[in-house]
């Protein structure tokens, strides 16, 4: 078949059952009977790009980089158009994971994206201000949408305080994939709203030191809540109180397009956890909500071993008539 004076080939039939066998077998997490057949599928059609697409696709699935890079770009080497193809994507998030980063960067320009200069002598691209986005962490165990800032378009750096069910610390940078899966809108004082995409983890790309930490306070005020998160983050480090900056929300509605609270792009809770069955009427309402605030709070606490008590005694120390803590533990 001729398109636009070039010769594109028709995958043939058993290329077509194979491909779409495999992908049943992906559905089902069995990786290594569908690797048999995309192999099968590129060995029937090796000058297919798809068939190198795909092949990149389930290493990525199976967090097998070298060979997610080695097949990806046997796909970009097929390609019938100058830029926007979702493969360059996939060879971009592969290079991330690797640190290959002249690979990551030809891959976000030839994918459409401006790259701003080198920004770190390794070619890191920094600097590329992407803005706030969130990100599921765990998405096939015990979801978690959390809130962060991205680096690039495949990481995105942890700024909630994550329960530790996730096993993810505040901090902590997390490669995502391409795709949005759900949005998270947020309304501003002003009545203005904005969309944020919602991307899922792929696997951790750089840990972080920094313990969390969850806490019983005593607040009287919210005043005295915020005074707690404030102190915190003029030490470098966080506080987030958890009694009403998590909710639940059913599986299916953590995917969706769901409201979040008033944002000004820097506080952009709540974050979400999620649950296979859909909680109920209530379940879409933030831990702790309602019209009268409640004293004791459970707070998670991003800081250092040798500097959390000395944090939590100080802020009792600005107001002890109205502050207290207890029950401290090291939870992640």
């Amino acid at each position: 078949m001729r398109i636009f004076g070039k010769v594109r080939h028709r995958p043939s039939a058993s290329w077509r059952q194979a491909t779409d066998r495999a992908f049943t077998l992906i559905g089902d997490g069995r990786y290594e009977d569908a690797g048999a057949l995309l192999t099968r599928a590129a060995d029937m059609e090796p000058w297919l790009s798809e068939s190198w697409f795909n092949l990149a696709l389930l290493h990525k699935f199976r967090h097998d980089w070298e060979q997610a890079r080695a097949a990806g770009l046997r796909a970009v080497a097929l390609l019938d158009r100058e830029a926007g193809a979702p493969d360059w994507w996939n060879v971009g998030i592969a290079a991330t994971a690797l640190q290959d980063w002249p690979l990551a960067r030809r891959s976000w320009q030839a994918y459409g994206l401006k790259v701003p200069g080198e920004g770190s002598p390794s070619g890191e691209p920094l600097g590329m201000a992407l803005g706030s986005a969130a990100v599921r962490l765990s998405p096939e165990g015990e979801a978690e949408v959390v809130w962060g800032r991205r680096l690039d378009p495949a990481r995105i750096e942890v700024l909630s305080i994550p329960l530790p069910s996730s096993g993810r610390r505040w901090g902590e940078v997390v490669l995502h994939d391409g795709v949005p899966h759900g949005e998270r809108t947020i309304v501003s004082a002003d009545g203005a709203t904005r969309a944020y995409p919602v991307f899922d983890e792929i696997e951790l790309w750089a840990p972080s030191p920094v313990p969390t930490w969850v806490v019983l306070l005593e607040a009287a005020s919210e005043a005295d809540r915020d005074a707690l998160e404030r102190l915190a983050a003029d030490a470098g480090f966080a506080a987030e109180d958890w009694s009403s900056s998590v909710r639940l929300l059913c599986r299916t509605c953590s995917e969706s397009r769901m409201p979040s609270d008033e944002g000004d792009g820097e506080h952009l809770d709540p974050h979400d956890h999620s649950e296979p069955g859909h909680p109920g009427p209530l379940g879409h309402r933030t831990a702790g909500s309602g019209s009268l605030w409640v004293p004791e709070r459970e707070c998670g606490i991003a800081a250092p071993s040798a500097l959390v008590r000395g944090l939590l005694d100080g802020w009792v120390a600005d107001s002890p008539d109205t502050r207290e803590w207890r029950d401290l533990e090291e939870v992640c």
